[in-house]
Formats: structure tokens, C-alpha cells, sequence
């Protein structure tokens, strides 16, 4: 009986974008949709606190929107809650493409199998629109450790107690299902944010972590932390000599972070279309591409292997369903809780 809830929510979202493609093919020849499209100024809301990195893309994204549009675009930071605050703001907000969200991973296929109350449905509130970035968290070890691959450290875990540091459940679940499919015991250590786990790391109180490249790649040129894989099925364009879990023997371990645009359920297909070529079109513009890639950041959905032709409610709706399914799985037999 609880399975049929996650069906009703993620074949939802696919439903829609169908029709926001129908809408396009649609239009008869020089029409514009949307033509009265932002009548007004527009909000993109996000669950996170300003200048962190899900911040910045919002607003360059934000500020190349203003220049297309003419109409200003401002974003509305209202961190709190693991990003439930303003999730449920934005569920609750007029469908007319003037209120958007910034939603990551956590927010729309972590969160559902989480919290038994979320004052918002993640398939029935919103239609999904476009992937602004995405990112592989990266497998390190403290450099005093002797393993050089994963399939070292797999070994080595069979036969040693050892333990992972974390600083959100994004990070746990990457370990958890590293237990998983290696069929490994790692301990967990949970600390309050990225600095503190990653700190534990390279003072030695704990001997692996999985985290997001940025502060990984900064402790490895210090020689303070020794990168073993990236979680995405693919190479990563900015650790290329770094292999994938896959790669490293353990088969299937597939795990990106993502960041993405959302409108209210119920936003004409066409003005969701509009927002979406817009947003397509930014994150792939070279400014925007260069300050990404300072941020750990892959343009688009590039670390879960969408390229900018398919960067739409499709593939975003495939991913949160696919996700959705194999996160709730590691979650319910790991136990996670909320924080």
C-alpha cells in the first residue's frame, strides 16, 4: 500500500511535461508563447541562506532572466526546515510563472521519503522545468590511509572498523548506499555542516566522506585528502583522471546532486515552456559555464548524463522518479531520519 502513493506522485510530473511539449509543437507558425509573459516582476525562491553555491547559480540564472524579459527577477532566500519552508511557499503560490523554485534533490526525492507531513507533494505541487546544474560528490580518504581505489577501501573496510563523516543527508545517502552495493559496515559520523565533516577527514577522526568536489578538490592540492571516485556513472569533465565507482568495483553506484527550476502546479504549459528555453539557454552561456565550473558545478544536467538538447520537464521528471525509487529503497533500509 505505500508504493502506490510514489507511483500517483512520479508519473505525475511526466504527464506534464508531455503536455508542455504538446504545447510547443502546438503553436502555429511565428506565434510566440506567452507573448504577455512576465506581466510583472518575477520570484525565484530557494531553501537555502545567500552565497553559498546554489545561491550564486540562482542568481546569475535570475540576472540573465531580467535581461531577456525586461521585467525584474528577484531572488527570495528562505533558508530553514531542509529547505521545506520555502518549497511549501512556492507550492502554495499563484500558477501564473510569476513565483519559481530552486529545487535540489533533497527537496524533491529525499524529503517525500523522509518526513511522513510535508506540507507540500512533490509530484502533485509542481512542474518540473529545467536542470540549471548538476555535480558528482566525490569519495575521499584521509591520505594516511593506505588504499589508493575503492576496491581497496572495500577490502579494507571487511576487515577494519572504520567510519565516514557526513554533513547533510544528501552526504549520508551517498555513503549508505556505498554500504549498500558494496556490501560493506562504514560508521557514520554525522557533524553540523561540509566544514566540520571534512574537517574530521583530514585531522584524521574519520577516514572517508563523501562530499560535494569544491572543498574536496581544495584539501586534495594541499595534500590533506586523496580522492578515490566520483559517484556520477561518468567521468567528470573537471576530475577526468578521477574514475567513477563503477569503474573502481562497485558495479551500478550511481549518485549526482542536482539543482533545478520548478513552477506551481497548474502553470500554463506554454509560459513553463518559455521559462524553460530561457533557463536552458543560460546555464549554457560561457559567463555562466566558467563561474560553474569555480563552484564544482557541471551547466545543466551533464553529471547525470542530460545534455542541453534534452535539458527540459522530461528528463527532470524521469530523474526525480528514478531517483525517488532508489533513494527511498537506501533510505528505509538504512534508517535514515531526519535531521
Amino acid at each position: 500500500m505505500k508504493k502506490q502513493p510514489m507511483i500517483r506522485k512520479t508519473n505525475l510530473p511526466l504527464m506534464r511535461a508531455a503536455a508542455v511539449a504538446m504545447a510547443c509543437l502546438a503553436l502555429p507558425a511565428g506565434a510566440a508563447p506567452a507573448d504577455g509573459y512576465p506581466s510583472k516582476p518575477v520570484q525565484i525562491v530557494l531553501g537555502f541562506p545567500p552565497g553559498g553555491s546554489t545561491d550564486i547559480l540562482a542568481r546569475m540564472v535570475a540576472q540573465h532572466l531580467q535581461q531577456a524579459w525586461g521585467q525584474p527577477v528577484v531572488v527570495v532566500n528562505k533558508p530553514g526546515a531542509s529547505t521545506i519552508i520555502a518549497t511549501e511557499s512556492v507550492a502554495r503560490a499563484t500558477a501564473d510563472g510569476h513565483t519559481l523554485l530552486v529545487g535540489a534533490s533533497s527537496a524533491m526525492t529525499i524529503n517525500p521519503v523522509l518526513y511522513k507531513n510535508l506540507p507540500y507533494d512533490a509530484g502533485r505541487d509542481f512542474e518540473p522545468v529545467a536542470i540549471m546544474g548538476s555535480f558528482p560528490l566525490v569519495l575521499a580518504v584521509q591520505p594516511s590511509m593506505k588504499v589508493k581505489t575503492v576496491s581497496e577501501l572495500v577490502a579494507s573496510a571487511k576487515t577494519e572498523s572504520l567510519n565516514y563523516s557526513s554533513a547533510s543527508t544528501l552526504f549520508q545517502l551517498a555513503g549508505e548506499m556505498f554500504k549498500q552495493t558494496a556490501g560493506v559496515e562504514v560508521t557514520h559520523i554525522p557533524y553540523k555542516g561540509s566544514v566540520q565533516a571534512l574537517t574530521a577527514l583530514t585531522t584524521g577522526d574519520v577516514q572517508m566522506l563523501f562530499l560535494d568536489p569544491a572543498p574536496v578538490i581544495t584539501q586534495m592540492k594541499a595534500g590533506k585528502a586523496r580522492a578515490l571516485a566520483v559517484t556520477s556513472a561518468h567521468r567528470w569533465s573537471l576530475m577526468p583522471d578521477v574514475p567513477t565507482m563503477t569503474e573502481s568495483g562497485v558495479p551500478g553506484y550511481d549518485f549526482a546532486g542536482w539543482i533545478a527550476l520548478f513552477t506551481p502546479n497548474g502553470t500554463p504549459p506554454d509560459i513553463v515552456a518559455k521559462v524553460q528555453r530561457e533557463v536552458a539557454r543560460i546555464v549554457e552561456l560561457p559567463d555562466v559555464k566558467g563561474k560553474l565550473e569555480t563552484l564544482g558545478i557541471d551547466a545543466g544536467g551533464r553529471a547525470l548524463g542530460i545534455g542541453p538538447a534534452e535539458n527540459g520537464p522530461a528528463a527532470l521528471s524521469r530523474i526525480i522518479q528514478s531517483e525517488g525509487e532508489r533513494f527511498a529503497k537506501v533510505i528505509r533500509t538504512a534508517n535514515i531520519k531526519p535531521e
